[in-house]
């Protein structure tokens, strides 16, 4: 095996931390009528609430100490570490019966996206050469979406017809069982091949570094906030949030609700397979060749530009009374925007902007702020359709993207074409 296929090799086993990723963040939609009738909580919002944030709470923990140990430990031992919370998880949510350890199991899978989100793209970018690693980085996203496609797909196959008393009856006992036991092939094979890919170079010179400066972690963690590194870690942690508060993932949410409204009678499961998840993964693919042609920096400027004057028109439509085939092209024209532009290009970014010195805490350090970012998006939209209507919801959103655009061509720089070390000459001054 030669060093070029050696490293699509490496680089795809770590990818495999985006698939489960996908997976584990989206199967919970397509199981949650099921479980919450097996465990009785149908009547409770604060117990439906607790079900699904119980994931998210886990990314954040997850996250939130993956750069630090990534830094002591090195990179391999955290992927592992990945698919080991994974195939727990797989295994356990799906097999519990008590609600608290179903909870647990979930929290534990979440711990798994959190560092896994922060791992796979550092890890790919550490070890790509500069003239393809923003290709590379972005299989991370492109296995995320593949993941989320293959959690609605799986959901669909296993539910069986809810209008048959036999049926439903399945589903409520052993449906939403299987659809979370279904990742644990990839999540075993995830823990598997993480044992036949090498430590970073990175983590070594890091480590000898260390050693030889006998740094602690308290001093990484303050280097992290020295004078020199302030620019890029605001550059880094506004990247993060944006990517949230771009609103996509209300565009996810919402699509059903925007395709009924635009007169499909179509089930909104296979509205958002056929639709928004192939769209998804289509222009995922876009991004493979773009990257490294159009260059990080015109892809963000593209994405918060194109979708800030997509969310004007969704408003402006919306405030009309439009209906009908133009919302729905809008919905996935902004879904397609994001996923060939801020999608993927936001990881390749943070994995490229820290110096390597400090890159492991804060890549954790921006997830975690990517994190907090989606949780306070999840949990303001409702509040903000009811006091402002989706005409004003997409406007906010119009105006958020239209003063990231700005902020990212004042501050964001382009990082094609240059090595890790050239970067962190440049931007870490």
């Amino acid at each position: 095996m030669n060093v070029r296929r050696f490293t699509y090799f490496i680089c795809m086993v770590s990818a495999m931390g985006g698939l489960l990723f996908g997976y584990d963040w989206v199967v919970i939609g397509g199981a949650k009528p099921f479980y919450e009738l097996f465990f009785g909580i149908s009547d409770s919002p604060i117990l439906q609430g607790v079900a699904m944030t119980t994931a998210l709470v886990g990314c954040l923990v997850g996250a939130m100490v993956a750069g630090a140990m990534a830094d002591r430990y090195g990179r391999k031992p955290l992927l592992t570490t990945a698919a080991v919370l994974f195939t727990i998880s797989a295994i356990g949510t799906g097999l519990f019966d008590d609600f608290t350890l179903f909870n647990i199991a979930r929290f534990v899978g979440g711990m798994g996206i959190g560092v896994a989100s922060a791992l796979s793209p550092m890890y790919i970018a550490e070890v790509s050469p500069k003239e393809i690693r923003g290709r590379m980085v972005s299989l991370n996203q492109m296995t995320i979406v593949l993941g989320i496609l293959a959690a609605q797909v799986a959901n669909m196959l296993l539910a069986r017809d809810t209008t048959v008393a036999e049926s439903q009856a399945w589903n409520v006992e052993w449906g939403w069982r299987w659809m979370f036991w279904a990742e644990t092939l990839p999540a075993a094979l995830f823990l598997v091949m993480s044992f036949f890919i090498p430590e970073s170079p990175v983590f070594f010179k890091v480590k000898s570094e260390r050693m030889k400066n006998e740094k602690s972690l308290f001093t990484l963690r303050s280097s992290l906030l020295n004078r020199r590194y302030s620019k890029v870690l605001l550059l880094g942690l506004f990247i993060a949030v944006f990517q949230q508060w771009c609103g996509t993932n209300v565009i996810f949410n919402y699509a059903q609700e925007i395709f009924v409204g635009a007169g499909f009678n179509v089930d909104g499961m296979f509205i958002n397979i056929v639709i928004t998840g192939i769209a998804n993964v289509v222009f995922t693919f876009v991004a493979l060749y773009t990257i490294e042609r159009w260059g990080r920096r015109s892809l963000m400027l593209i994405g918060a530009g194109g979708l800030g004057g997509i969310y004007f028109i969704l408003g402006c439509c919306y405030f009309a009374g439009v209906t009908g085939f133009i919302m729905v092209a809008l919905v996935v024209t902004a879904i397609s925007v994001y996923a060939m532009t801020l999608g993927p290009v936001t990881w390749t970014l943070l994995a490229e902007i820290f110096p390597h010195r400090v890159r492991g805490i804060a890549m954790a350090t921006c997830t975690f702020a990517l994190w907090v970012g989606c949780c306070t998006l999840t949990f303001s939209f409702p509040s903000m359709n009811a006091a402002l209507g989706s005409s004003g919801t997409f406007w906010i959103y119009s105006a958020i993207c239209a003063c990231a655009f700005i902020f990212l061509f004042r501050n964001c720089p382009e990082t094609k074409g240059k090595s890790l070390e050239q970067l962190e000459s440049e931007l870490a001054k």
